[in-house]
């Protein structure tokens, strides 16, 4: 038995009734179930997308008052832009994104370490798209219907049984539904709800209690729009990836041009690499925009890469655009149980450094919807057997991308003199063509809805097949069957009028 299939037979399943104070429960159409997503973030919304074009109701749940997004820098790939085709949101998305075919890699003196060509080539049809973290959340948002967003919602507690789930929200309310997914981030409070009741039952794995790993801090932001003349670089059509390395300091920083002339940045601080008192500091400081003065001071005189000093960055980002906050990591080992699964951060934490953790969190979403869509029916077993079903297409996926997270992490913003060896070794040593194989291998799982015409596949690269839907196989030999009838009516209908 897989050590994370932690749940209880159905039988044994909690048979507390479930009382609704304040919501009564959703009605089911009796074949697709009512899905609570709890968390309006990258994941959720896109989640949300796809079980609208499959016909699959759905409420989100957010706990702010809004969507907020990190005003830091996203890059999408073919890994998930083939979805984005499917769905019609890949030309919107353009408008937003500029391509990044190159990577500098340079000491505090602007003395280059290399120089990488990252550019598609046609291997896979889709650029490496560099881009705003607000924006996309904005766009993602905007395919959503209001009414389904439900803000200032933060849930507290969360039961399930045979009969359903329900969540408890500190505003007194409560919701029911079939199935809940926790797309809340790294601290979800639907995962929280989950371990305690599994742990109540002793069923919980101790991998699952222990912490995220805290390997690095960093400060985030990305400015109003900057004056061209003095960074010359925002010009440009295609976005640039400039990554510095201190020296004789635990930092590095990353600049990158987007759309609209703007910058983003990140300046990471490796956290081992502090001294104890340091490092302590770090863990009870307040993650807030207030509470960034004393990184700043630290920072500000840093050279930028694209000119002047990331301080001069800093003072063009509206204070509430800059955020501070830790570079955690974790694959937690219980995705699911009963009729609750997680996704994205909630189950898999990623560093931020491969550019996978948007990515992962659509993806998860994608067979998520594909999982739900087949369906048998609404029976505990039937939903708990999907969700598994998702756990067990995804996990070996998100593991493989978690340790190229950690690696490049280490390439990118390691200071340890083993890590900077890795570093030169890695980027000077090693030849393009090892580049190219590796993206060809990375880029070849490119999951689609299977309840959808599947977007044309682009470049010469190869592309990993998928598990069918045997809803949508029926639905279609279905379709075709009365489209075959309806011709054959038609056609004796005239051959009728014909003779006579």
């Amino acid at each position: 038995m897989n050590p994370h299939r932690a749940h209880k037979p159905v039988d044994e399943f909690d048979e507390t009734p479930i009382k609704y104070p304040s919501k009564l429960p959703a009605k089911s159409d009796g074949k697709n179930p009512h899905v609570m997503i709890v968390g309006a973030g990258v994941g959720g919304l896109f989640l949300a997308i796809l079980l609208d074009k499959a016909g699959i109701p759905y409420e989100i749940y957010e706990r702010t008052s809004e969507v907020k997004a990190l005003g830091s820098a996203m890059s999408l790939n073919a890994n998930i832009l083939a979805a984005f085709e499917q769905l019609g949101l890949y030309e919107e998305f353009k408008k937003i994104a500029l391509p990044c075919q190159k990577m500098e890699i340079m000491y505090e003196d602007m003395k280059t370490i290399a120089t990488i060509d990252i550019s598609d080539n046609g291997l896979t049809g889709y650029e490496h798209m560099l881009f705003s973290r607000p924006k996309l959340y904005a766009l993602l948002e905007s395919k959503v219907p209001k009414e389904r967003i439900h803000f200032n919602k933060k849930v507290l507690s969360m039961m399930q049984n045979k009969e359903g789930v329900m969540i408890r929200c500190a505003d007194g309310t409560t919701y029911h539904g079939d199935v809940l997914v926790g797309a809340d981030g790294a601290y979800s409070a639907v995962r929280q709800g989950l371990y305690k009741s599994l742990q109540d039952k002793n069923l919980l794995p101790e991998v699952d209690a222990k912490d995220l790993n805290k390997g690095y801090a960093c400060l985030v932001g990305t400015t109003d729009p900057v004056d061209p003349e003095k960074y010359p670089f925002v010009k440009s059509e295609l976005a640039t990836r400039l990554l510095t390395i201190g020296e004789g300091t635990p930092y590095t920083w990353v600049v990158y041009n987007v759309a609209e002339n703007k910058i983003c940045y990140m300046i990471v601080c490796q956290y081992k690499t502090l001294a104890l008192a340091e490092q302590e500091k770090f863990r009870n400081s307040e993650w807030a925009p207030e509470r960034n003065a004393d990184m700043i001071k630290a920072v500000k005189d840093f050279p930028a890469p694209c000119g002047g000093t990331m301080g001069d960055l800093i003072n063009l980002t509206p204070a509430d655009r800059v955020s501070r906050v830790y570079l955690e990591d974790k694959i937690f080992s219980t995705w699911t149980h009963g009729r609750t699964v997680l996704i994205g951060d909630a189950a898999h934490k990623l560093l931020p450094s491969a550019g996978q953790g948007a990515i992962t969190a659509m993806q998860d979403a994608i067979i998520l919807a594909n999982c739900l869509y087949d369906l048998e029916s609404l029976a505990q077993q039937d939903i708990q057997a999907a969700l598994e079903d998702f756990r067990e297409q995804r996990h070996d996926k998100v593991e493989e991308i978690y340790q190229k997270s950690k690696t490049t992490a280490a390439l990118s913003y390691g200071q340890t003199w083993i890590e900077k060896i890795m570093r030169y070794l890695v980027f000077n040593c090693l030849p393009h063509s090892a580049y190219t194989k590796n993206l060809r291998k990375e880029t070849a799982y490119r999951p689609q809805a299977t309840f959808l015409p599947l977007a044309e596949v682009r470049g010469t690269g190869p592309v990993l097949p998928q598990k069918p839907s045997k809803r949508y196989e029926a639905e279609l030999k279905k379709k075709a069957e009365e489209e075959s009838e309806t011709s054959s009516a038609a056609i004796t209908a005239v051959a009728a009028a014909a003779a006579v």
